[in-house]
């Protein structure tokens, strides 16, 4: 049994490793200071490992990449809305467990001081409880109140304003910039200049909740849309005569696909037309979980409403999707097995792209001499054995975390 605080440098032995695009077989990694300072085959290891905490794993294990959470609103229990330094400590802690590393704090629509409160929070943890051993909070991402109506799935009707560049710089301020990543409809006024601000000042504008037509998303690309909100889900669908938010995101690069791969939002045949469309390169995986993830079925609360929470589904009371109970690393699973896709370009979906995308490839998506020690331990099931979030363990398998699993 291994101690859940790890003093560096920290040696990783035996084990296939992929990393920037190949595996390495029978490899090693080391760790000093949150940071990978080696990463190559054991041959090339040299013999001095003394002063280092040296792991020996199953030589069929797998090390890769954390995985990186665009898109998660709650799980163990918490949730971004809750405004409290303890529910994004439940969170960060959690979330290692599946493999998760890293992550976007996302929020909801609710009324003005709400959301306030929840970006306070999130400043105050980045600033003060942010530590190596759990999942990194990276930010923001500000899912509505800047969405349509028509499109609000779960999102509080009552709550949902159009666009507003002055509201949004009021809460950029407020939080410290840590809106990283913002979903809105472009359609509606005010759209397309709260979309060109969020370019000029390198924040992600995702279309989602949106009703756009084609040509509308055509117009949003152009102001500096890169993303797309859950793909298929609360978005205008395709048709022969009007390919809407879909087929734009299906037609054009510029847009990367957030998807929910948990066989409820979209069947295995649409993630697999997703994948065929899109490639390994368009497509970023995430959970859009709620508190409920790691709970047993019951009722839970999402943005003040009742949610149902029954066999892998979470819903309101009329039926209407509300966010998922998924775990990233089953996501990874079931996107292997829906698309036929390889683990390698799942790594790309789960761990390279949302790196990219947040413009932090420099420092984590990969495991690469220099990176953030953010590395995946996989068993030979696939499943997560062991998670290592900036150099300290976070998560083992069979170990005291392992309750959630």
């Amino acid at each position: 049994m291994m101690d859940n605080k790890i003093s560096v440098p920290l040696l990783l032995k035996g084990i296939h490793i992929y990393s920037d695009g190949k595996w390495i077989h029978d490899g090693y990694i080391k760790i000093r200071n949150e940071k990978i300072v080696e990463l190559d085959a054991i041959e090339n290891l040299s013999l001095d490992e003394e002063g280092c905490k040296v792991v020996d794993l199953p030589p069929h294990f797998k090390a890769i990449p954390g995985f990186i959470d665009v898109h998660i609103h709650g799980a163990n229990g918490a949730d971004v809305m809750d405004a409290t330094i303890e529910s994004l400590n439940v969170m960060a802690q959690a979330l290692p467990g599946e493999g998760t590393t890293s992550f976007l704090a996302t929020t909801m629509t609710q009324g003005e001081q709400q959301i306030e409160a929840a970006l306070l929070n999130v400043k105050n943890y980045i600033n003060t409880d942010q530590s190596p051993g759990k999942a990194e909070i990276l930010g923001v991402h500000l899912e509505g109140p800047f969405v349509n109506k028509t499109k609000a799935g779960a999102q509080p009707i009552d709550h949902i304003v159009d666009p507003n560049v002055e509201l949004f710089k009021k809460w950029e301020t407020l939080s410290g910039s840590a809106i990283k990543l913002v979903t809105l409809a472009p359609e509606l006024p005010g759209g397309l200049e709260l979309t060109h601000y969020l370019k000029s000042k390198g924040i992600v504008a995702s279309i989602g909740h949106s009703d756009a037509t084609y040509e509308e998303v055509i117009k949003a690309i152009e102001a500096g849309a890169t993303q797309a909100t859950h793909l298929y889900n609360q978005m205008r669908g395709l048709h022969h005569r009007e390919p809407g938010v879909v087929g734009a995101v299906f037609l054009k690069e510029e847009l990367k696909a957030e998807l929910i791969v948990d066989g409820i939002h979209s069947r295995p045949e649409m993630v697999k037309l997703a994948y065929d469309q899109k490639g390994k390169a368009g497509i970023i995986l995430i959970t859009d979980s709620m508190r409920a993830k790691c709970l047993k079925n019951g009722h839970y609360d999402l943005g003040g409403q009742d949610v149902s929470v029954s066999d892998g589904k979470a819903t309101l009371s009329d039926g209407t999707l509300a966010g998922s109970i998924l775990k990233l690393n089953h996501g990874v699973k079931n996107m292997i097995e829906f698309s036929g896709c390889q683990i390698e370009d799942a790594i790309e979906m789960a761990s390279v792209n949302p790196a990219k995308q947040l413009n932090i490839f420099d420092r984590k998506g990969s495991l690469s001499k220099g990176k953030d020690a953010d590395i995946v331990v996989l068993d030979d099931n696939g499943d997560v054995y062991m998670t290592i979030c900036r150099g300290e363990l976070a998560y083992f398998k069979g170990g005291e975390q392992d309750e959630n699993h």
